[in-house]
């Protein structure tokens, strides 16, 4: 049972980071994130209220919690990239995206306001990107709740994965319930 949670609740596996930076590597993960609102677009076509309202997953966020997610997240994402450019190893403040995940705006705010946000921020956000100069790549902000400095590139790297992963939870959800 613990594995079949862990399946569908990482149904493309957890997140393993890339070890070093590697240019070679910039151009795939830029174009993960340019393609995560088309995954959106997607992966919520004609789905109704009452499929929208489905968790992904037992104990789960609901399909429409989990596009307003990726929204809230790839906001602070973007925001964090701008202060590592901006500013000398920022801290960055983290947030409870459980919390997030049961406000108001994430209730009654229509999907689609989410998914084009999405397109809007995932342009800017990979144009910043695609003209990032070398030593923009490692520059770092700091994340108080791991402890951990995070470079450009990392940030990517985790970015690219994180679009597509909550994507294909709802792929598979799909898929599972013959939507």
């Amino acid at each position: 049972m613990e594995n079949d949670l862990e399946k569908l609740k990482y149904p493309t596996g957890r997140f393993v980071a890339a070890r070093q930076y590697n240019p070679d590597t910039l151009a795939s993960w830029i174009g993960g994130i340019r393609s995560a609102p088309l995954l959106f677009d997607y992966c919520i076509e004609n789905l109704d209220e009452a499929q929208l309202n489905t968790p992904y997953r037992p104990g789960g966020w609901n399909v429409a919690q989990v596009v307003h997610h990726v929204a809230d997240s790839h906001m602070n994402a973007y925001i964090r990239l701008k202060l590592a450019l901006t500013e000398d190893t920022p801290t960055i403040t983290p947030y409870d995206e459980n919390a997030w995940a049961e406000m108001a705006d994430v209730q009654l705010v229509p999907l689609n306001v989410s998914v084009t946000l999405l397109h809007a921020l995932h342009r800017r956000w990979t144009t910043l990107l695609e003209h990032l100069k070398e030593e923009g790549w490692t520059r770092t902000y700091y994340h108080p709740e791991s402890k951990e400095y995070m470079p450009v590139w990392q940030m990517t790297n985790q970015y690219s994965w994180h679009g597509a992963h909550h994507a294909e939870q709802i792929i598979s959800l799909r898929k599972r319930m013959g939507w």
